[in-house]
């Protein structure tokens, strides 16, 4: 007869501080989560120098000549959008380890460099422990992608905007009616108005998008307070 598994349960009363040994082990714990953390950095940055690149390429190709068609910039647009998601999903992974080493250096350094003296009975020893009993993600999709919007892609987007509008507006001539405009921006058969009207409404909705996710990551780092680390 077998017992059905049960999850480790953490104990209930804790040290009033720990032993030379416990500390020599939490130092290599904070040693392999910052590495751990510094891969996952490493990759972070390699979608993000892809995003950069390829919009490069489409800014050279767009203002080769005045004759150039504009609609690389377009297309770099999405493509910029997809390297976000998968910088998203690839942060939700960065933020365990860094959110790890965060709440090491806040409330087990911090207080030891400070004189405080390290205390395991502020919430902290717990949290870290369960996060190791029961791992998981820390930050939901939408939050990881609102977060890596707001600090990077969004000045990719806006680059990738003003070339697009600029292009319009000064080649092959500089824009003398509203009508040349939607000429300008027609796309075969695709009306210029109505890609001008998808492209304001494509940045739009990730700028709702990074305001909505802000007021979620404020509320969020209410709700955790001191321990604002993990998260």
């Amino acid at each position: 007869m077998t017992l059905p598994d049960a999850k480790p349960a953490l104990p209930t009363s804790q040290k009033a501080e720990f032993s030379a040994a416990e500390i020599g082990a939490l130092a290599h714990l904070y040693r392999g989560e910052v590495y751990r953390s510094t891969v996952w950095r490493t990759r972070l940055d390699s979608s993000t120098n892809w995003a950069v690149v390829t919009t490069g390429i489409a800014l050279s190709a767009t203002f080769s000549s005045s004759e150039a068609s504009p609609l690389p910039m377009v297309l770099v647009g999405l493509l910029v959008s997809v390297f976000l998601l998968f910088e998203a999903r690839r942060y939700r992974y960065f933020n365990v380890w860094r959110a790890r080493a965060r709440l090491l250096e806040t409330d087990f350094y911090a207080p030891m460099i400070t004189g405080n003296g390290v205390r395991v009975d502020s919430g902290w020893t717990n949290l870290l422990a369960q996060d190791y009993i029961d791992p998981r993600y820390h930050i939901s999709f939408a939050r990881a992608i609102g977060r890596r919007l707001r600090r990077t892609y969004a000045w990719i987007f806006v680059i990738q905007a003003i070339a697009y509008y600029g292009k319009l507006a000064i080649h092959p001539e500089p824009l003398t009616t509203l009508a040349e405009l939607w000429e300008r921006a027609a796309i075969g058969p695709i009306p210029g108005g109505l890609v001008i009207a998808a492209g304001v409404l494509f940045h739009g909705s990730w700028a709702v998008f990074a305001l909505i996710t802000l007021r979620t990551e404020i509320a969020s780092r209410r709700e955790r307070r001191s321990l604002i680390a993990m998260g």
